[in-house]
């Protein structure tokens, strides 16, 4: 099977495509590599360091939803008829594979079959699923800081899925773990100032009313 940079280049660029590219299609495109695919094609416009405005959100629900399935043993992902006519301009996906194709490339040189179990194993895929689901999560925040390194760590930990990787499994772990850190702590940031944002309004209205 051709290398997923080769697919992607092949799909989006040498082919003739309708206007829309729809989640069924990338469905279709996936084959046999369904989940690592889905993951990969799905976490690249917000991994890429290039504005994704809209997309994170949506794309975040997506990967949670496969994300549960995982965890939950299936074998191939399911998706609610609706979801799968869910659509971005053709342009638009061309222009995310165009830039992350070189990105993709880096990786799959360095990606191979080893420590397979852990990308195979009912626990590693488990763990796997999980630390998806919560980069998924983040990615779903509407804060700055909380998506490009939780896709990140999906799509790396997926191209690890896809080549039976584990060590490249690994690899995205870490990088899922220092997204949930920054997420973390983006976010207790973010409360703070909210609560301390109120409580100076208050102490400002209760000074005014004296």
């Amino acid at each position: 099977m051709a290398k997923l940079s080769t697919e992607l280049n092949r799909y989006f660029f040498e082919e003739t495509r309708e206007t829309r590219v729809t989640l069924a299609d990338i469905l279709a495109l996936a084959g046999e590599r369904t989940f690592g695919f889905l993951f990969v094609i799905i976490a690249l416009p917000s991994a890429l360091p290039i504005p994704a405005p809209g997309y994170s959100t949506p794309f975040g629900v997506i990967l949670l939803l496969l994300a549960i399935q995982l965890i939950l043993g299936h074998d191939r992902p399911w998706f609610p008829p609706r979801m799968l006519k869910g659509s971005m301009k053709l342009e638009m996906a061309q222009g995310f594979v165009k830039k992350g194709i070189p990105w993709l490339r880096r990786i799959e040189a360095v990606t191979k079959p080893r420590y397979s179990y852990i990308c195979t194993s009912l626990p590693g895929r488990i763990i796997l699923g999980i630390a998806i689901a919560l980069m998924s999560i983040s990615m779903m925040i509407p804060v700055p800081l909380t998506n490009t390194i939780p896709a990140a760590g999906i799509l790396i930990t997926a191209f690890g899925l896809i080549e039976d990787d584990g060590l490249i499994c690994l690899g995205g772990l870490f990088i899922c773990s220092v997204g949930l850190t920054v997420s973390t702590s983006v976010l207790i940031f973010g409360v703070t100032v909210v609560r301390e944002t109120i409580s100076l309004i208050k102490d400002w209205l209760a000074n005014l009313l004296i």
